[in-house]
């Protein structure tokens, strides 16, 4: 599998994921706004190139995407302000959150080795 269906994959599981805990607001890969499908290959990237890096290294490098796209902490997601709740430290995300790290790195683990 290459990188982009990888990240294919990671998102339509993030996806059945957040359904699982009745957040209605994240759309399929075809549906996904460019930034979210970017976002998604960027992650793949990261482990792909370190795999010894934990789910908290996820939430890093997502972290740092996010805020050199201009987003910042708000405590409630809100696309066109840009701000998300869940940018704080991994240690302080609620296990919910933290679940989508381990569950992204283990996926991209599962199609590369």
């Amino acid at each position: 599998m290459n990188v982009e269906q990888i990240a294919r994959v990671c998102h339509e599981v993030n996806e059945g994921y957040c359904l699982s805990m009745g957040d209605t607001g994240q759309l399929s890969w075809d549906e996904a706004p460019n930034w979210q499908r970017s976002s998604a290959i960027s992650g793949v990237r990261y482990h792909m190139d370190n795999p010894d890096a934990g789910p908290e290294g996820t939430h890093i490098e997502w972290c740092r995407s996010k805020l050199a796209d201009g987003w910042k902490y708000g405590p409630k997601k809100d696309v066109k302000a840009k701000n998300h709740p869940c940018l704080v430290l991994f240690k302080y995300l609620p296990i919910e959150q933290q679940a989508k790290g381990h569950i992204f790195r283990s996926i991209v683990h599962a199609l590369t080795h």
